[in-house]
């Protein structure tokens, strides 16, 4: 909003100032009033040092499954039924809660994907995790 004064026939160049001052004195009081809020102390539950080493739990020896050309399923080389493999997967994992050992997949040139699918889907509705793919 511009001004003249009697002695001038044009408006006034100058800047407004006081809307940009109303603006700084509420910011000032908002951080006056939200500073002590802040700078309160907040109590952290920090986790302590330890300085013992606890020992790392062995890894359990990897399942080897070999599904070869006939469609036979084989665990660490004794052959095994699909029906019996999630039986035998979900005691591996119940054994080795927490530490579940590797399961080690190899399939020979022959073999058909719908018998590795049924060693997937086996293999995730026990739980496990750590899968690997081998030659």
């Amino acid at each position: 909003m511009a001004f003249s004064t009697a002695g001038r026939s044009g408006p006034l160049a100058d800047i407004n100032v006081t809307p940009l001052v109303d603006v700084m004195l509420v910011l000032l009081i908002i951080f006056i009033v939200t500073a002590p809020i802040v700078a309160r102390p907040i109590s952290v539950a920090l986790p302590q040092r330890i300085d013992k080493v606890l020992p790392r739990p062995e890894p359990p020896p990897p399942i080897e499954l070999r599904l070869d050309g006939a469609n036979q399923l084989s665990w660490d080389g004794t052959p095994i039924g699909m029906d019996e493999l999630r039986s035998r997967l979900q005691a591996q994992a119940w054994a080795h809660a927490g530490n579940e050992p590797e399961l080690r997949i190899a399939t020979a040139e022959g073999a058909e994907y719908e018998g590795l699918s049924r060693i997937l889907t086996s293999a995730e509705a026990t739980g496990m995790r750590r899968i690997a793919f081998v030659r």
